[in-house]
């Protein structure tokens, strides 16, 4: 079997591959630079793995794989645009370095150049693959826009949150799995069984995030700590606390919530202690292990020798292992 490397690679080389027209330059060129903004190239590599896992041909997989890679980018381009993001991966954003409407158009674009690529697969599975794209596809805008919902709502409930991260991260990671299985030749069942796998694994790594915004070692975990309290996003750790905390301690909550001129050190620290007194972070963890453990029990119902599965194994407990 191919190591995680290995197919990242593969990936890479696919990427830089792709060819677009040169003209319209600002429509064409944009595509080009967020593709090659580089990132670790994920979940397309699932998705050649779980090809590889059943016995497949990867080479035969590239394809579906990029597709995943530049809707992936795509779904980037339009959230940073609505997020008004300057950077992505240390980088000025398309809408940054060009304009608004050149990375809407753009990212319009690289959608419809993600089904191209995943029209490459066989006939003979292109309908069930196109429908697990679609419905991937959908889920993430769903996602997108519950999370958008959430930052003018005030009452938000951790199940709905829970369905905002397994629509706007985690299914994305199923279905690209999925898809490599079915490319791979797995039963239907296996491969139901693999997005649930993705899924869980999904929602897993998205919790551990949360808790590492606020309590991860800065220079291991690759960004800003606290920068989720400074803008009060809705995470699992903020809804919690919200619904534990009582008396003095809510309305202190809610002053910190409501002050936009604080300090933003003395604001980390003032709600990051809340937290401790709550221990959201044990409540954050429990969930986390709860959705780890719900991804090895579908991994483990797949009907192929334990050695098949061996890498996607290693691979989630690496994902998972994510220093603080």
């Amino acid at each position: 079997m191919n190591t995680l490397k290995n197919l990242q690679l593969l990936i890479e080389k696919g990427v830089n591959d792709l060819k677009f027209p040169l003209q319209p330059a600002e429509l064409y060129e944009p595509i080009t630079y967020i593709l090659a903004l580089g990132g670790k190239r994920l979940r397309p590599a699932l998705l050649l793995m779980a090809c590889d896992m059943f016995g497949g041909d990867t080479t035969s997989a590239v394809p579906p794989a990029l597709a995943i890679e530049v809707f992936h980018n795509f779904t980037l381009v339009h959230d940073d645009i609505m997020d008004n993001a300057p950077l992505r991966r240390g980088r000025a954003t398309v809408h940054e370095k060009w304009n608004t409407n050149v990375g809407i158009l753009s990212g319009d674009v690289m959608l419809v150049e993600a089904y191209k690529l995943i029209m490459q697969v066989e006939n003979s599975i292109l309908r069930d693959v196109l429908d697990i794209f679609n419905t991937t596809a959908v889920g993430v805008c769903e996602g997108q826009q519950f999370d958008m919902n959430f930052e003018r709502q005030t009452d938000v409930q951790i199940d709905a949150y829970l369905n905002m991260i397994r629509l706007k991260t985690a299914v994305l990671l199923g279905g690209a799995l999925k898809i490599g299985a079915l490319i791979g030749g797995a039963a239907a069942q296996d491969a139901e069984l693999l997005y649930t796998f993705g899924e869980q694994l999904g929602i897993a790594f998205q919790l551990q995030d949360d808790i590492l915004d606020v309590y991860g070692d800065p220079d291991k975990f690759g960004k800003q700590v606290g920068g989720d309290i400074i803008s009060n996003k809705k995470t699992y750790l903020l809804i919690k606390a919200i619904e534990l905390a009582q008396g003095q301690q809510a309305l202190e909550l809610l002053m910190w919530l409501n002050n936009d001129n604080c300090d933003n050190l003395k604001k980390i620290t003032a709600v990051t202690n809340i937290y401790n007194q709550l221990q959201v972070r044990q409540y954050a963890e429990q969930a986390m292990h709860e959705f780890i453990n719900k991804a090895f029990e579908a991994l483990h119902k797949i009907k192929l020798p334990f050695e098949q599965k061996q890498q996607l194994h290693d691979f989630a407990e690496g994902l998972m292992m994510r220093e603080n």
